[in-house]
């Protein structure tokens, strides 16, 4: 069931080898099963360094990196000083809060991507050598004390297409029962 436009994309970045900010890019190429053309990330087993030495062979569940553009305006009142591809996301989004979408929600990109809501990223070491306590800030608690993870939701590509900056997202919510996204 697709629903009318939810949100837009604020920017798109990619970059080749395995760094922690990614460049903004005037537009990215979404490819089905693989991520995104160029970017160390992609391909169809997993590229996460710390994952692939577990199990190389594994599924990549992390083949498109989203976050909305609200986490940088609540880490800059913190201080810090944050802009599109520093958190080495693909996709800078605005106006839906992907982290209360359920796992298996597809978010159509533009004219023709389609991708699939897999998991949250969890917030790692790298953010501090980034900016110091960065990680920290990236993570809250629920009532129940709970550890809630504000990096982004991962995501994998269903549908090829070319994504820009200003772009729309349709958000498509998946059948049936509906799971909360989990960290991949």
């Amino acid at each position: 069931m697709r629903t009318e436009s939810t949100g837009y994309i604020v920017a798109v970045c990619l970059r080749r080898g395995h760094h922690f900010s990614k460049t903004p890019s005037l537009s990215i190429r979404l490819l089905a099963g693989l991520g995104v053309e160029g970017d160390g990330h992609m391909g169809a087993t997993v590229k996460h360094r710390y994952d692939r030495r577990r199990d190389p062979g594994k599924p990549n569940l992390r083949q498109v990196h989203l976050i909305p553009c609200e986490l940088f305006d609540e880490l800059r009142a913190k201080g810090f000083t944050i802009q599109p591809g520093d958190l080495g996301e693909n996709v800078t989004t605005s106006d839906i809060d992907l982290a209360a979408l359920p796992t298996g929600t597809r978010l159509h990109l533009g004219a023709s991507a389609v991708i699939e809501l897999t998991g949250l990223r969890e917030p790692c070491v790298l953010m501090d050598r980034f900016q110091q306590g960065l990680k920290a800030a990236t993570q809250d608690r629920d009532a129940d004390g709970h550890v809630i993870c504000k990096a982004g939701v991962m995501a994998i590509v269903v549908s090829n297409g070319e994504v820009a900056a200003g772009d729309a997202i349709d958000v498509e919510l998946p059948e049936g029962q509906r799971r909360p996204l989990e960290p991949v």
